[in-house]
């Protein structure tokens, strides 16, 4: 009796009889049952990537095929390629302007072409100054041929009224000119005469008669004036 109410006894009771298999349920639970840290081990290797395998790709990606770059199939260069900005078409055209490389020059070859240089800078300068020099005569002419010499310089000419006094002269009078002001400080009435020397082109003026003349340019060395109008005949 005492040997059935033992738990221990009982499994080992009932093989002996052949009744019950025996079974080992600690193993099969162990396997059952992940190890978490081999799970987490297993994950990150497979999301981690090779850094091999993913170098040999983007370079794979990265390199163009060689049928189909411009270079290979003759076709023209994208319209990007251009320069876009005024500075870029600059140095464009200035690179393409830019002489080509040469070699080593001699000092005497240097000289020969410094030589040429300057003729041909001579010969354009002396081009420019004959048709500089001819328009500048043709200009001269027009404007001598279209405006007379004025009589007068800027500003409005004088006039003054009086008789002459002498014709005896070619193409010249005196005229006496009287002046009556009044003084600044005493306020007395003077009275002084001018003489002045006009020309009279066509000699139309006599001795006694009442004229007007106008100011004009030098005529002579001491005519400054001329006869514009016989304003009254001598009686």
């Amino acid at each position: 009796m005492a040997d059935d109410k033992n738990p221990d006894t009982a499994p080992e009771a009932a093989v002996a009889d052949g009744t019950t298999e025996p079974t080992d349920a600690t193993p099969a639970a162990a396997e059952a049952t992940p190890d978490p840290a081999d799970t987490t081990t297993t994950a990150a290797a497979e999301a981690t990537p090779d850094p091999a395998d993913t170098t040999t790709t983007a370079a794979a990606e990265a390199t163009p095929d060689a049928a189909d770059s411009p270079a290979a199939s003759g076709d023209p260069a994208p319209a990007s390629a251009t320069p876009k900005t005024r500075r870029d078409r600059l140095e464009t055209r200035r690179a393409q302007s830019r002489p080509a490389a040469r070699g080593q020059v001699s000092p005497e070859q240097r000289e020969q072409e410094r030589q040429a240089r300057r003729a041909e800078t001579a010969t354009q300068r002396r081009a420019y100054r004959a048709k500089l020099k001819q328009r500048r005569a043709a200009s001269a002419g027009e404007r001598s041929a279209s405006t007379p010499a004025p009589d007068h310089g800027p500003g409005r000419p004088r006039e003054r009224q009086g008789v002459v006094t002498s014709a005896k002269g070619e193409k010249t009078i005196t005229v006496e000119i009287d002046v009556v002001r009044r003084h600044r400080r005493y306020h007395k009435i003077l009275r002084s005469t001018i003489k002045l020397y006009a020309h009279d082109e066509a000699n139309n003026a006599g001795e006694g008669d009442t004229v007007r003349i106008v100011e004009c340019r030098p005529m002579s060395r001491s005519k400054r004036w001329r006869l514009t109008e016989v304003l009254e005949r001598a009686k």
